[in-house]
């Protein structure tokens, strides 16, 4: 079995250092602007991770293969515009409008931007038809479980149920009982969102061409404003008395404590946001830059050093891949455990612990 897989990976690696290698020719041919003396530019990492790190019109697979997306647009003198994002690729201009740095603007009849021209853009951007992608994978999904449960009631699980119910228990279990209590049931559909949501969009991140959802700061900051929402609208009498005055704290440092205790309230939401953006963000420009090693060769010592880097750089490259693989799970249980805890300090009866600490329950009450 060993040898098997190790046939795969080195087979692996030999097909992607030939793919790279003829992409960063490419690339390569492409980044060269002339410049002084006759001399050439080197190749931008830099702008070879953002472009595939940040969202964009048009959701590119691969070198040279996008699928155009509909730009929509709205603005008081024209109303409702929409058209294909094809239109408006290498920076060209089409009815008025061109794009640049990823974001659509009017252009005069010089082609320059007109800024005092305000357009509205909902167009659906490659960050929105991924969600789009992973909504309709989740409503295919979980209708298949939850169908399974009803037909296999009181016999073993089979199919799409066998392999995910592990996976829900373990969050029923390990994640919303210990941390929430016995009112758990009534945010576990929440948390079992939450989980899904973030490890689906981190694992179509990781497939070549894919989309940088979770990467993506807005979206993380829309999910921890949605539990930022649940905790405190959960939130009792102790969970708020414990703002104005925390247990056990001196009257002489309320004045310091009760700003602390606001300030915390909102460093929770942010926590989560910064957590899940920056470590699934890091993961892709890490591997991006070990990528660019091979372009950088290509474009500074020739095509045989490209071609003899390629295949270490691709090792180390799957090697992270395995890793990201880990983080995605890693990421999506971290933020769904944090999510439990704070509601779990919000229902709590008693303050008398640590602010924070979920109702551990006993044996009887978590069944």
């Amino acid at each position: 079995m060993s040898s098997v897989i190790n046939r795969f990976m080195l087979a692996m690696a030999l097909v992607m250092s030939s793919l790279a290698f003829v992409y960063a020719q490419e690339e390569g041919h492409e980044g060269e602007v002339p410049a002084e003396h006759g001399k050439k530019e080197g190749f931008n990492v830099g702008e070879m991770i953002m472009h595939h790190i940040k969202d964009e019109h048009g959701w590119e697979f691969a070198h040279g293969v996008t699928l155009p997306l509909p730009v929509i647009l709205y603005s008081q003198d024209r109303g409702l515009e929409v058209f294909s994002s094809s239109h408006l690729a290498h920076e060209a201009v089409y009815n008025g409008y061109k794009q640049e740095h990823g974001k659509v603007h009017r252009v005069n009849e010089a082609g320059q931007t007109d800024h005092e021209a305000k357009v509205y853009d909902f167009s659906i951007t490659k960050n929105v038809a991924s969600l789009l992608l992973s909504a309709v994978i989740l409503l295919l999904i979980f209708p298949a479980v939850s169908k399974g449960y009803a037909t296999n009631k009181g016999k073993a699980p089979k199919g799409i149920q066998s392999l995910l119910e592990p996976i829900i228990l373990f969050v029923r279990d390990e994640i919303a009982k210990p941390s929430i209590g016995p009112r758990y049931t009534k945010y576990l559909p929440y948390l079992l969102t939450l989980f899904f949501f973030i490890l689906v969009n981190n694992l179509l991140g990781l497939l070549p061409g894919a989309a940088n959802l979770t990467g993506n700061i807005a979206v993380t900051l829309v999910l921890s404003i949605i539990t930022f929402i649940i905790v405190n609208v959960s939130g009792n009498k102790h969970y708020w008395m414990h703002m104005i005055k925390p247990t056990g704290v001196p009257v002489a440092l309320l004045p310091i404590m009760v700003p602390v205790e606001i300030v915390g309230l909102f460093m929770k939401p942010l926590s989560l946001m910064i957590r899940l953006f920056a470590n699934i963000t890091a993961g892709h420009i890490i591997i991006l830059s070990l990528l660019g090693l091979i372009f950088m060769a290509n474009h500074m010592a020739g095509t045989m050093t490209s071609i003899a880097i390629s295949p270490v750089v691709l090792f180390f490259t799957l090697f992270l891949n395995m890793i990201e693989l880990l983080v995605a799970f890693l990421q999506a249980f971290i933020f769904t455990l944090l999510t439990a805890m704070y509601i779990g300090s919000a229902v709590e009866d008693h303050h008398e612990a640590d602010h924070g600490i979920g109702y551990e329950g006993t044996t009887s009450e978590l069944g």
